[in-house]
């Protein structure tokens, strides 16, 4: 079978080229408008960066041993303060779950040692902050993402409801001894699940926290409080994070009975 030769045609040629390159220009042109001048809402959809570097130093500073250094923190107020705009500049609601996670609880922290900060060195406890019609975890001091919120607000609010994790009452820190120790690094949502098995392995482990004598457990009243976080059976959550004798101890199958010892709300300082 003979091959049909199709005639060149100049015209025709010189048109798709021509269509080609504008398509091209086009997108370039198109492309470089939107570098330019982004739509509207493009900010609003970039995922924003938490910036806990100020933060990460202020806690290797003044958080030593499990205590707080109030001192240090007010000389280095001016630093914190400058971090809690960071918090306060950030729409949480973009941040990924861990990330949100994680920033909200930095925040409940570092707001909480603001807080003290508001009276210190005149106080003792937290609780002396406030009125008779107001505790210091219902006053609305914080600033985020355009509203005023207070503690109570970020933990009831956001933290418990929003991600039902019990590990977060061994991560956040209400200031007083008997809370679980302030930790010394930001809560990273890289890093998250790690930092919180870490610190409340850390706390159930503390035998002046947390331990068993005879057959009944001595334990924070943090498992009463929130006992519905720990499904009403904060044994099996505690036998879960236990290590070592104290473990064993748990599981030897005797009845354990469960004591809530006292809460002492001292400021947790050096």
């Amino acid at each position: 079978m003979k091959a049909t030769t199709i005639p060149f045609n100049p015209l025709a040629f010189f048109l798709q080229i021509t269509g080609l390159l504008t398509g091209l220009l086009a997108g370039l042109v198109l492309a470089a408008a939107l570098l330019l001048y982004p739509p509207a809402n493009y900010a609003a959809q970039v995922t924003p960066q938490v910036d806990n570097r100020i933060y990460a130093t202020l806690l290797a500073q003044h958080v030593r041993k499990n205590r707080v250094d109030y001192e240090g923190f007010k000389r280095d107020e001016a630093l914190l303060d400058s971090y809690l705009a960071i918090l306060s500049s950030i729409d949480g609601d973009l941040l990924s779950p861990n990330e949100r996670f994680a920033f909200f609880i930095n925040a409940y922290n570092a707001f909480t040692i603001k807080l003290i900060l508001t009276r210190y060195p005149g106080i003792n406890s937290i609780k002396e902050i406030g009125s008779f019609f107001s505790n210091p975890w219902s006053q609305k001091f914080i600033s985020l993402n355009g509203h005023t919120v207070s503690l109570d607000y970020i933990e009831h609010e956001i933290l418990r409801p929003e991600f039902k994790d019990p590990r977060v009452h061994f991560a956040i820190n209400c200031a007083a001894k008997s809370c679980p120790p302030l930790f010394n690094q930001p809560f990273d949502g890289k890093r998250l699940d790690a930092q919180l098995d870490e610190r409340t392995a850390a706390f159930i482990n503390d035998a002046s926290a947390v331990y068993l004598k005879e057959n009944t457990l001595y334990t924070s009243k943090i498992f009463k409080w929130f006992a519905e976080d720990f499904n009403d059976t904060p044994l099996v959550f505690i036998k879960r994070y236990a290590t070592g004798d104290f473990k064993d101890r748990l599981t030897v199958g005797n009845t354990i009975k469960i004591s809530y010892l006292p809460y002492n709300w001292a400021l947790n300082r050096r």
